[in-house]
C-alpha cells in the first residue's frame, strides 16, 4: 500500500538532495546560482520550486542557530559526526519545525521517511529521537 505523501514531500525530498549536494562541494552559504542550476538540472517543476528554495535559502540563512538547537538535543553526537544525510535530514526538518507552520507530526515523519531512503537502517530511529526532543523544547 502507498503512503500517502505531504504536498511538500518532493520539495523536502529535492532540498535534501540539495543540502548533501552542497555537503560534498563543501558550500555553507545559500547561492542563487547554484540553486537555480540545481532546479534546472534536476527538472523541479514550477509547483515545488518556490517551496524547495524557501527551504534550502532558510537552512542556510539559519545554518549557525540549526545546527545549534540540533546539537543541544543529540547526546553524545555532534553534526560533524553524523553520517551527512542524517545531518541534511535533520537541519531540514529542524528548519521546518522552528521557522514553518507546517505540523510538527508531519515535518518529522518525512524527515524519518527521507532517513530511511537515504541513510542507514538505524537513520529513521536516530532522526526520529532527536527530532522528537527538538519538537519539545519548541512547543
Amino acid at each position: 500500500m502507498q503512503r500517502e505523501h505531504h504536498p511538500n514531500a518532493q520539495s523536502r525530498e529535492w532540498a535534501l538532495q540539495f543540502l548533501y549536494q552542497c555537503e560534498i562541494e563543501k558550500l555553507f552559504f545559500f547561492s542563487a546560482n547554484h540553486c537555480d542550476r540545481f532546479i534546472s538540472d534536476f527538472g523541479v517543476d514550477r509547483e515545488h520550486a518556490a517551496y524547495f528554495r524557501r527551504l534550502v535559502e532558510g537552512i542556510f540563512d539559519n545554518l549557525s542557530a540549526l545546527n545549534e538547537k540540533v546539537e543541544a538535543v543529540s547526546e553524545h553526537w555532534t553534526l560533524a559526526r553524523m553520517p551527512v544525510i542524517d545531518r541534511c535530514v535533520l537541519r531540514l526538518a529542524a528548519f521546518e519545525l522552528l521557522f514553518t507552520d507546517t505540523p510538527k507530526k508531519v515535518v518529522i515523519n518525512e524527515a524519518i521517511e527521507l532517513a530511511k531512503k537515504y541513510s542507514t537502517e538505524n537513520s529513521g530511529a536516530f532522526v526520529n529521537g532527536i527530532l522528537d526532543k527538538l519538537a519539545q523544547k519548541t512547543q
